[in-house]
């Protein structure tokens, strides 16, 4: 039996972004039983467009905000992940558009014992202006201006040929297309709050994982979302201070991190 599903989404400060990722997920062949957006700060244009799309969305639209004090992103899904009311979380950032799809396989290859990474598709910024300004949520293999093209194939046999599963990998993490069960999160103590800046706390929180037995499922030809093309600053300084922390958990071996969700939980 499937697993009923939250499906989590990221955002800051990216209204027309999240208008084009809701529309796509209204248009999914399978519906999440719930959406939670989690918001880093964002202004109130994001909040009006929440409270717009909750007139008629097809499921709960829920709206986690935190004060904008820089990139918290662990802090934020943290937040996030302690108000879902069901067992199996899907997270991803708020500047995707989720292939129609894209709930179907994540719950179709759900596991006891993994956690899944999805497939995704690059656009470019040509590619991500037009799209974004005719509101299109089908991107096919032939559209220009997109990388990793073979990634917009979806087909559920191909998937269960080519879908692997991983003792351990860090390479193949992101954060932007991922499923796990909860109670996995909260054994380990959810995303590491230490992690402040861009950079590696999705990677962190899936050799926590590992560290627990937790093994990563990738998905081929399944479980697609197109990624829109957006401009990123990110700090040396502060993507350093991550990855050591990164380097630490492995060298550790650590399960559980120390500011982690436990904090919101009941």
């Amino acid at each position: 039996m499937e697993p009923k599903t939250s499906l989590i989404i990221s955002t800051y400060n990216n209204t027309e972004a999240l208008a084009l990722l809701l529309k796509s997920v209204r248009l999914q062949s399978v519906l999440p039983e719930e959406v939670i957006v989690a918001d880093d700060g964002s202004g109130d244009t994001t909040k009006e467009l929440i409270k717009k799309e909750k007139e008629s969305f097809p499921v709960p639209l829920i709206h986690v905000w935190q004060p904008d004090e820089g990139f918290r992103l662990a802090h934020i899904r943290n937040k996030a992940i302690a108000q879902t009311r069901y067992d199996y979380l899907i997270s991803i950032d708020g500047d995707i558009i989720l292939h129609h799809h894209f709930i179907r396989d994540h719950k179709a290859f759900s596991e006891s014992g993994c956690f899944i990474q999805g497939g995704r598709v690059i656009l470019f910024e040509t590619a991500s202006k037009k799209i974004l300004k005719n509101g299109e949520t089908h991107i096919s293999f032939f559209n220009p201006a997109i990388y990793n093209r073979h990634n917009t194939i979806s087909a559920p046999f191909l998937a269960r040929i080519f879908t692997r599963t991983h003792i351990q990998s860090v390479r193949r993490i992101r954060g932007c297309n991922a499923s796990f069960w909860k109670k996995d999160l909260i054994k380990i103590n959810g995303y590491n709050e230490r992690f402040v800046g861009w950079g590696s706390e999705d990677k962190e929180l899936a050799v926590r994982l590992y560290n627990a037995g937790i093994k990563l499922k990738v998905i081929k030809f399944g479980a697609v979302c197109y990624h829109l093309h957006h401009k990123l600053k990110i700090s040396n300084r502060r993507l350093e201070r991550n990855n050591q922390l990164l380097r630490e958990a492995q060298r550790l071996k650590t399960v559980e991190c120390e500011e982690g969700i436990s904090k919101y939980l009941p």
